[in-house]
């Protein structure tokens, strides 16, 4: 009995000693306005192991953040075109889409062509996008915009709806589409009790908490793989996106990057960056 405790004592100390030395690998991005130090996530694997192959081995290294868009994103890792290959020749990665990964600000996730020439939504084998984005009301997040479109010119026809008439043209013609979007939403609930229709949509507790508070892109969510969260430096990717732009969004001084991998455990990324890994991993 004594030498099957034993064993089981050594075994368990073992396990233990290797849960300990269990090493994360954290990615830095590196472009002239600072660092970016990101997490990829374990349950996209396709994408991390692509991603990590291509900072790993130096195929990253000056591409650009060659799409910029302030409260939106930046776009980079084009190593295709540096590396002069055919467009034919790109290859993709298939889509790793997650319910519980998506686009709140500071969020990494993988470019792709269109649904109409790529319904299996899949990746590009290279190119990325960082998260920034915009902090939501939780009317915004929860209007169904389309239907509610349709259904708020069906109901400014109406002759009891003469002056919201007329303040949607006042606006429409002065292009000031984000007070005409308030203007509708402020109206949801009414359109719905006069055309008994429902004007929302479904959004779960946590994507509303995160879109109301930190902020993100939430119109993209479902339809790109997110497989990594930038833990630090999400400031020198809005420094980023102010970068003055010329065609294509394409930011006229060029902001190369240069990629690193560096192991490190979990408990260390957590005490130096503040990251909580989730539960079970």
């Amino acid at each position: 009995m004594i030498k099957y405790c034993a064993f089981w004592g050594i075994l368990a100390l073992g396990l233990l000693m290797s849960c300990a030395g269990q090493k994360e690998q954290i990615v830095k991005i590196d472009p002239r306005h600072g660092e970016i130090v990101a997490i990829l996530f374990d349950d996209t694997p396709a994408h991390k192991n692509n991603f990590l192959d291509l900072a790993e081995s130096g195929r990253f290294d000056s591409t650009e953040f060659h799409r910029v868009l302030p409260d939106f994103m930046i776009q980079g890792g084009d190593v295709f075109t540096k590396e002069e290959m055919p467009a034919e020749e790109w290859p993709t990665l298939p889509a790793e889409i997650l319910p519980h990964h998506f686009h709140k600000k500071g969020m990494i996730a993988a470019a792709r062509q269109g649904n109409n020439i790529n319904p299996q939504k899949r990746s590009s084998g290279s190119q990325f996008y960082i998260v920034l984005g915009k902090v939501y009301t939780q009317d915004e997040l929860i209007t169904d915009m389309a239907k509610l479109q349709a259904a708020f010119m069906q109901y400014v026809q109406l002759q009891s709806q003469d002056n919201l008439r007329q303040e949607y043209t006042r606006l429409y013609e002065l292009q000031e589409f984000d007070s005409l979007t308030n203007l509708m939403i402020s109206k949801r609930k009414e359109i719905e009790q006069s055309l008994n229709m429902k004007l929302t949509k479904d959004m779960s507790p946590e994507r509303i908490e995160a879109y109301t508070t930190v902020g993100g892109t939430p119109h993209l969510d479902d339809e790109y793989t997110v497989f990594g969260e930038v833990i630090s430096g999400i400031d020198v990717a809005e420094k980023i996106a102010q970068e003055q732009r010329g065609a294509r969004d394409k930011p006229l001084n060029p902001v190369y990057l240069k990629m690193s991998v560096e192991p490190m455990s979990k408990e260390k990324i957590t005490k130096e960056f503040g990251y909580q890994f989730p539960n079970g991993n």
